[in-house]
């Protein structure tokens, strides 16, 4: 359905200049008729024929206002009525007057065949209905007059070019079709991607590393967890993973863990409750320091405005939930002793919010090879939420001097607090 509507919003101003081209030039036929009825030699043929084209534009006028009602069976008879009318003008018209080059009796009309050819089929059925077009005008004129020529190759250059266009602009629109397809499956795949890391992945690592810390059988379980983590890794990405992990407990799990991305837990919920700054009031907006206070502890330090900080609720809560995965990263990766600082800005364009910390940092390239083994807590639950939020993450990290994350949300998807509140 996405593809037929792109097709029809590019081709619908073609069929409806089309349509206006046809009575335009029909009423001008009907005037040449007109102006010359005391010069034909048999006027009432010209006539005749002349009643025979305005009954045919007023039946089917309106066949050429969409593709749809353009089928390749009118179009044959529309070029046929062309045709005739090109061929009997010799027959109504006397040849001084043809010979002079006198407008045959559909004239500039019979253009419209070939241009609904040229629209409906492209180039190649324009160029079939253009060269019948020329056979007849020739036919008419009786010499390749120069006159003649000129407007044959006219007709012909305008109705192939028009088709190439209309070919060009299909191919175009398909492969924006399918461009906006894939993007829509990768957002979605995407997203339940950043589901399942926060979730499932999480557990799954809990598991192996508790299993390891009190062995014995749960040593076995944890072991079990570590391999349907990498086999759910590998079917989030699409791609190849690391080996798997070994059957002694997981010792390759820990130098891998230390090494990981920043995987953040679930986003604190966000409940409906009425009152002003929420965390969700009756407006449908939050307040981004009630999902920000839970965090707060005696190593991570939270400065915020004194003023509620309101932003669309599921905006607040992926917001809450990015800055979850940057701690959580914290946690596991900076060391016990490690402090961190939330530091919110209420901007007039956009919500900041700074996550910093005083640990090792992360070594050059780590990112990207961690991205590469399936681990994306950075490219999902941090850069992905951002992304979807149509704001941005900046992670600035030097070894020995802590890391610095950025997430950065622009109040333009809000609209503004009272739309928000009308919806």
């Amino acid at each position: 359905m996405g593809g037929k509507v792109l097709r029809m919003s590019v081709e619908l101003p073609l069929w409806r200049a089309l349509t206006g081209y046809r009575i335009l030039t029909c009423v001008y036929a009907v005037t040449l008729v007109v102006l010359a009825r005391d010069h034909y030699a048999r006027p009432i043929g010209a006539w005749a024929y002349t009643a025979v084209l305005v009954a045919w534009m007023l039946l089917t006028w309106n066949r050429v206002t969409s593709p749809e009602r353009c089928t390749k069976r009118f179009l044959i008879a529309d070029l046929t009525i062309a045709l005739t009318g090109i061929l009997l003008t010799p027959l109504v018209d006397t040849q001084a007057r043809i010979a002079d080059g006198a407008a045959t009796l559909p004239s500039i009309w019979t253009a419209g065949a070939v241009l609904g050819f040229a629209i409906k089929g492209g180039w190649r059925w324009a160029a079939v209905a253009s060269a019948l077009v020329a056979v007849a005008n020739v036919v008419e004129r009786g010499s390749f007059a120069r006159d003649t020529v000129h407007n044959v190759l006219l007709v012909w250059v305008a109705s192939v070019a028009i088709g190439y266009v209309v070919e060009v602009a299909r191919a175009s629109e398909r492969t924006l079709a399918r461009a906006l397809q894939v993007d829509a499956a990768t957002r979605e795949r995407e997203r339940l991607a950043r589901d399942i890391h926060d979730s499932v992945l999480q557990v799954l690592a809990m598991v192996q590393r508790r299993g390891a810390e009190i062995g014995g059988e749960a040593d076995e379980l944890g072991r079990m967890a570590g391999e349907q983590e990498i086999a759910l890794r590998t079917l989030v990405t699409g791609g190849p993973v690391p080996a798997a992990r070994s059957a002694a407990g997981g010792t390759e799990s820990a130098a891998v863990a230390g090494a990981d991305e920043f995987d953040g837990p679930v986003p604190p919920p966000v409940d409906t409750v009425p009152g002003d700054g929420g965390p969700r009031d009756a407006r449908g907006v939050c307040d981004v320091r009630a999902l920000l206070a839970p965090y707060a502890g005696a190593r991570v330090s939270l400065a915020q405005p004194g003023a509620p900080v309101l932003l669309p609720a599921a905006v607040a809560g992926e917001l809450a939930a990015a800055v979850g995965a940057a701690l959580d990263n914290v946690r596991r990766h900076a060391g016990d002793g490690a402090q961190a600082w939330i530091l919110v800005e209420d901007e007039a364009d956009a919500v900041l919010v700074t996550v910093r910390d005083d640990g090792p940092g992360i070594p050059e390239g780590r990112l990207a090879a961690a991205e590469r083994e399936g681990r994306l807590g950075v490219a999902l639950s941090i850069r992905g939420r951002l992304r979807e939020l149509g704001g941005a993450a900046e992670l600035v990290s030097v070894p020995g001097q802590g890391t610095e994350v950025e997430l950065r949300v622009p109040r333009e998807p809000v609209a503004s607090r009272g739309s928000e509140a009308k919806r």
